[in-house]
């Protein structure tokens, strides 16, 4: 049986991170204290995420997308098949969703085109799970449509926001200006203790970049 680290706790809220793929992209698993939960940017080794699910005993209800590069969806497919649950996405970010083949193919990388999202994402919407409660923010700028999920003590940031620094612009759809004001507006009004999980590299904390963090100062 495959051993995964042990989740980060928030109160009775749970936390697993788990990178996936040659980008190392973190999917996440959250959950609160009924066990219920989301699967957030299942972005590769759709097997290793269903095991970690099925480990964890959590209760998927939907598959949550912060935005939609390839290497953010790219377990979508088998995923959603296998949980039977609902993927949801900010409609701005659908075409690029729907060309991540063919991003995938410029990498030279295998890649599983999934099926349009179930649901659209809209700012400021909450999803539920059990006693889980997930606010969404919308923070542009890496991807058109790209948002953030807020949780008890926690934030699931995506490409926003990263351990010394922020999401690619250079991308169609970036825009350097909106992603850091976005950061400031989003992001940095969180408490300073708030735990942030970023797409790439470790977690860390809303306040060490709002102190640390070359591109915030």
């Amino acid at each position: 049986m495959t051993r995964f680290p042990a989740p980060f706790t928030h109160g009775a809220a749970r936390v697993w991170t788990l990178p996936t793929g040659p980008l190392q992209e973190n999917a996440v698993l959250v959950a609160g204290p009924q066990n219920e939960g989301f699967l957030i940017d299942p972005g590769d080794d759709a097997g290793r995420l269903q095991a970690l699910v099925e480990a964890s005993g959590v209760t998927v209800r939907a598959i949550l997308l912060t935005h939609a590069h390839f290497d953010h969806i790219g377990a979508v497919q088998p995923l959603r098949e296998a949980l039977g649950v609902p993927v949801c996405l900010h409609a701005a970010d659908l075409p690029l969703y729907r060309l991540g083949a063919a991003s995938a193919a410029r990498w030279n990388l295998p890649f599983t085109q999934p099926a349009d999202p179930d649901q659209e994402i809209a700012p400021g919407q909450t999803f539920q799970a059990g006693d889980l409660t997930l606010s969404t923010r919308f923070l542009p700028g890496h991807a058109p449509g790209h948002v953030v999920f807020v949780g008890p003590g926690f934030v699931v940031a995506g490409d926003a926001l990263f351990q010394g620094g922020i999401g690619r612009t250079d991308l169609p759809g970036g825009h350097g200006p909106q992603l850091l004001q976005g950061i400031r507006e989003q992001l940095l009004t969180l408490s300073d203790d708030t735990a942030v999980y970023p797409g790439h590299g470790p977690r860390t904390t809303v306040g060490a970049e709002r102190r640390t963090n070359p591109f915030l100062q």
